[in-house]
């Protein structure tokens, strides 16, 4: 049987199974579903045996457990790890759901739920490809899985996994379902992710808050200090004042320049879009290039002072920021952060102190263009939807990818299948129905074409 033929013959069975998934709330940033986190690792692990597994499991780690499976074809055969990630965000707010968040919902040609495409949507669609192949005798390598329950709070325990299960999880490449595509018609596959470098500020300066009439002018605000400190590490080329920051920042070719400009860009639309008149970033880089293939800082929340209803005139003793710096290729978030937090404590003013901790980090990641499994990935996608896949950095972080190359010394595909209209993490988060099917296609094609 072809493989659009058994999608329609088994379309009703996957969505039943869809929404067995999404009707579990495996939240895994609310210590009140952790109950839900086992039940949804139970879950899978009975959904890949049925698809045809040689044995699946429920492993534990320090967090959440991880569900492993395996299809052993030929100990000689290349081995694929695919890994996604089974805990989804937090529903709220409630209230701008116009469906139930945990009730698999069908409606305008897609699936409406929390998990509907990040990532039981997505990964539904890497297992029901390997079904397929298994079932209809296609299958020609060895296929690993390795689902966490942690992802959306930043995989904590998964590092130590890897390093205690090295041997288990040998593979050639590693498969993931976890990115998104330009467009519906206009198909993309990953080719980088950015970094990241985040850190808590605190400015301190007097020992208590004091009346702005009394001390105002004589004695340093640690919230005017503290912008003052965050505005001077961006200068007016927009590049970030850090020095040794730009140290490992590698420059991207002329070769993925041009790919870049070859990406249909409306900027008019763009701004429109997010409700703004102008852009801005680092001189001389389009904006394309400046959200995923150039370092960034940005201010993520900022506070401190009385910020309550009517007016209360102090100067504040503390002030807080969050603050993060997404990273290219090649920049050790370690040795930035080191590199920030330096910076900071030595232009502040004696007038405070200035503490910076680091929250959390990672590397970012590039997939070579000439990697069989990448030259797979873009076959796959031409003939499942029609047109070769444009190569495209993204400028967000999946940091276990760089930790998947560190510990397992192997390459990751990302051939993700979502939309910005998917309203990942947010309220009314759907998957088309259209691409859930040719991404099964483009799935099996990969297995059958690397």
């Amino acid at each position: 049987m072809e493989i659009k033929e058994y999608i329609r013959a088994n379309e009703s069975r996957f969505l039943d199974e869809w929404a067995g998934l999404v009707r579990i709330p495996s939240v895994s940033a609310q210590p009140e579903h952790r109950a839900d986190i086992d039940r949804c690792a139970a879950h899978w692990r009975d959904l890949l045996l049925a698809a045809g597994a040689d044995e699946a499991r429920v492993m534990p780690s320090a967090g959440n457990p991880l569900v492993y499976a395996e299809k052993r074809v030929d100990a000689s055969a290349p081995t694929v790890l695919v890994y996604a990630h089974y805990d989804v965000m937090p529903p709220e707010p409630l209230e701008l759901w116009r469906t139930p968040p945990f009730t698999l919902t069908v409606a305008d040609g897609r699936v409406w739920g929390r998990g509907a495409d990040d990532d039981k949507g997505q990964a539904l669609i890497q297992v029901k490809a390997f079904e397929y192949l298994v079932r209809e005798g296609r299958l020609r390598h060895n296929v690993k899985f390795i689902f966490e329950g942690e992802e959306e709070i930043g995989s904590p325990s998964l590092n130590a996994f890897l390093r205690a299960h090295r041997e288990l999880l040998r593979a050639d490449v590693i498969l993931v379902s976890d990115t998104s595509m330009l467009g519906a018609d206009l198909p993309s596959l990953t080719t980088g992710l950015r970094g990241l470098a985040y850190w808590e500020v605190c400015v301190t300066g007097p020992n208590r808050d004091l009346h702005s009439g009394h001390f105002g002018g004589a004695v340093a605000n640690p919230i005017n200090v503290l912008c003052r400190l965050l505005a001077g590490v961006t200068d007016a080329d927009g590049r970030i004042a850090v020095p040794g920051f730009y140290d490992d920042v590698e420059d991207i070719s002329p070769e993925e320049r041009a790919m870049v400009a070859a990406i249909p860009f409306d900027e008019a639309a763009y701004k429109a879009a997010i409700g703004v008149r102008e852009l801005e970033g680092e001189r001389g880089y389009s904006t394309l290039e400046r959200n995923s293939c150039r370092p960034s800082f940005d201010v993520c929340g900022i506070w401190g002072g009385y910020t309550g209803e009517g007016a209360k005139t102090v100067i504040p003793s503390r002030a807080w920021a969050k603050v993060s710096c997404r990273l290219v290729p090649h920049q050790d978030h370690e040795k930035i952060s080191r590199l920030f937090a330096d910076y900071l404590r030595r232009v502040a003013p004696p007038s405070v102190q200035v503490e910076v901790t680091p929250l959390h980090g990672g590397e970012g990641y590039v997939c070579p263009l000439t990697l069989p499994a990448y030259r797979a990935a873009e076959r796959a996608f031409a003939e499942a939807f029609g047109r070769k896949p444009l190569g495209v950095r993204r400028g967000g972080s999946i940091l276990i990818i760089s930790d998947f190359e560190r510990e397992l010394g192997v390459k990751t595909v990302l051939m993700g299948f979502g939309l910005e209209s998917d309203a990942i993490h947010s309220p009314n988060e759907n998957f088309r129905l259209d691409i859930f099917r040719r991404g099964i296609e483009a799935v099996a094609l990969f297995h059958q074409y690397l």
